[in-house]
């Protein structure tokens, strides 16, 4: 036996043993007697049957009290620190439990520093420590050690040694580049895995290889190097989910980002999980309005529907799914809101906007900006939709969440993928980034009735380069959802806005997402628009037109000006169906085009005071009747006469 024995400030090592044998490594708090150690060192190399080891001995003051044991890559806690956190974890895990939608508003309440006192928090801590299993309080204290004899001693090594609840798989860092963290050591490591580095950064195990795995850091890149230790999880990420998040602006990992203060909470869901088999589903038959007249008549979503937006930069995108948000506020649906690789600026003046409208009572905010890390962005999407799983599955709610947007998701997968020095393939993305939008948004689902009947419903954006659709993720992503809403920049620069191109977009729900009255009004729009289109390219060439395509053109004109809104002005589906009717009917035709707005605006001012049984049969019975159209009729007649004796000269003469 050969000793070896040198002291620092830090650490107090001693090493004893075969030079050449197998390597075994205590590390203690500096409160047991070295012979004591040795006995544990002997006693547990008898229990795992291992000859000829070699023991080396170390000082950490951070473990508080009792010992942790290295062997072989493996790491065994009986230390106080370890049994404080097993105790931390295991109370995360018992206060877990679900919260039906009576009790969701007493139990965010309940959660409230005001009226969740110390007591309670005591109370709640001597339920959870009775709970404890047995099995996990074998941490061996340094006083029972003195006390024990040596019999006694032996039968409790061999009983703490038999059980494996404190056995961790650790490894070490080989190298660190970028954010990407190799590590070699942890041979059973499974993909997704969550990691654990010494300096209490974590990261996600994506590229299992024979000597090494390959880690990408989400938190703490900064504070790993290399030789650190690390240790597997058992588990994949998880996200904080519940109630608590409403009206929260969070990162990837749930953390809050607002400055509001701590999220309470009472569950976790991992990132990742599988999406609903065709049994658990349900067809789409449940209309979800935006409020945008163009999209609900033309392209009509669904709910638990997958619709993509779709076109250049500054088209009008995000404004189209920030009215959907806006237009669900007394629909009761939660929306998520998800804005990936975007100015931290901008994700503000997004959530300041959405607070203006009053719609975060009802939304949450998952953000990863630009300045985030590439894992961080890619972890996002899935993240706030775990959140959204919560409200589907267990409140049984319909969800809203808006993909903004995955070209930046699958560029920062792109750059993970090409640092864990995977191939890359077409416009040098990997392989692998169909299937992972793919596994994205086949999440979201309509749920059968057995199930509660929630549903999900994605809108997903993809930006295009230079309006050209036929690239690699915009098909990828197209392949993969139930239609798209193409945004034209000829036309959002024309004034056309929302620049919605009618001959591109297409909802491969249609009218089953529809009420009967929109279906039945909005049925002729899209052919008018096709054939005023046509007719617009002959009139190009100055040629004396009859009657019938000066009709179709105008008739296009008036459409037209119809489907133009505003930003944040969505529309209830009554109004949609009034203006619609009047506009199919030609019943705009005889104004000039800069007077429509004004006309169909005072139009519906007009109805409501002097008509508003017609919006609310129409908002009951969603049926667009006989004696409905009768009456819209009479209401413009009647507006038309004052109309024009204030307007006469501005009415064209056809």
């Amino acid at each position: 036996m050969s000793n070896n024995t040198s002291d620092n400030s830090d650490n107090k090592q001693v090493s004893k043993g075969k030079a050449r044998g197998p390597h075994l490594r205590i590390e203690t708090a500096g409160d047991i007697p070295e012979e004591k150690l040795q006995r544990l060192a002997a006693k547990f190399a008898e229990v795992n049957e291992i000859e000829d080891y070699r023991l080396t001995i170390e000082q950490r003051d951070d473990i508080i009290g009792g010992f942790i044991i290295y062997f072989q890559g493996s790491r065994y806690d009986y230390s106080a620190k370890g049994q404080l956190d097993r105790i931390g974890a295991f109370m995360k895990r018992a206060r877990s439990f679900d919260i039906n939608m009576e009790e969701s508003e007493a139990s965010r309440k309940a959660f409230s520093k005001e009226e969740f006192p110390a007591s309670k928090v005591k109370e709640d801590l001597e339920k959870a420590l009775d709970q404890f299993p047995e099995s996990h309080k074998l941490s061996i204290d340094n006083i029972e050690i003195f006390q024990l004899s040596d019999a006694e001693l032996d039968q409790r090594l061999e009983d703490a040694f038999l059980f494996q609840e404190h056995r961790d798989e650790v490894g070490k860092v080989a190298s660190i580049s970028d954010g990407v963290a190799s590590v070699t050591g942890l041979k059973n490591c499974m993909l997704n895995e969550l990691i654990y580095f010494a300096s209490g950064a974590t990261g996600i195990a994506m590229n299992l290889e024979k000597t090494k795995v390959g880690v990408v850091l989400l938190t703490g890149e900064d504070t790993v190097v290399e030789s650190m230790s690390c240790k597997r999880t058992m588990t994949t990420c998880s996200v904080p989910v519940g109630m608590g998040l409403l009206g929260r602006v969070v990162d990837a990992l749930g953390h809050p980002i607002d400055g509001k203060g701590v999220i309470r909470y009472t569950e976790e869901r991992p990132v990742e999980s599988p999406a609903p088999t065709i049994i658990e589903r349900a067809p789409v038959d449940t209309p979800l309005f935006t409020g945008i007249t163009a999209i609900d008549a033309l392209t009509p979503i669904g709910r638990g529907q997958r619709e993509l937006i779709i076109g250049d930069r500054q088209t009008g995108k995000t404004s189209i799914a920030l009215d959907a948000i806006i237009n669900q506020k007394n629909e009761d649906v939660i929306c998520v809101y998800v804005p990936i690789g975007q100015k931290m600026s901008n994700i503000v003046s997004t959530a300041g906007l959405l607070e203006k409208h009053g719609a975060m009572d009802y939304t949450v905010i998952v953000a990863a900006s630009a300045s985030e890390s590439a894992a961080m962005q890619y972890i996002a999407p899935f993240s706030a939709c775990a959140i959204a799983e919560k409200f589907m599955y267990d409140y049984h709610k319909d969800v809203l969440i808006v993909y903004d947007d995955l070209s930046k998701h699958a560029q920062a997968y792109r750059a993970i993928s090409l640092l864990l020095r995977r191939p890359p393939g077409r416009e040098a993305y990997p392989g692998d980034v169909f299937y992972l939008h793919s596994r994205l948004l086949e999440r979201s689902a309509k749920l059968s009735d057995e199930l509660g009947g929630g549903s999900i419903t994605a809108l997903p954006i993809v930006e295009t380069q230079g309006n050209d659709i036929s690239a690699y993720i915009p098909t990828n992503v197209i392949s993969i959802t139930d239609g798209q809403i193409y945004l034209s920049p000829e036309l959002f620069f024309s004034g056309q806005r929302p620049a919605v191109n009618v001959g591109l977009s297409v909802s491969r729900v249609g009218g089953a997402a529809q009420t009967k009255a929109v279906k039945k009004v909005a049925g002729p729009l899209r052919i008018s628009l096709a054939q005023a289109r046509e007719m617009a390219s002959f009139s190009q060439f100055g040629s004396d037109l009859d009657e019938n395509t000066q009709l179709q053109i105008k008739r296009g004109t008036v459409l037209n000006e119809v489907l133009k809104q505003e930003r944040f002005s969505p529309l209830t589906m009554a109004e949609e169906v009034i203006l619609l009717y009047c506009a199919t009917s030609d019943k705009f035709n005889f104004l000039a085009t800069e007077d429509i707005f004004e006309f169909y605006t005072e139009l519906m001012e007009f109805i409501k005071v002097h008509y508003p049984n017609i919006f609310e049969e129409l908002t009951d019975s969603k049926v667009f009747s006989d004696e409905i159209k009768s009456e819209i009729d009479s209401a413009y007649g009647e507006y038309k006469e004052s109309f024009l004796a204030e307007h006469e000269e501005y009415i064209e003469d056809y």
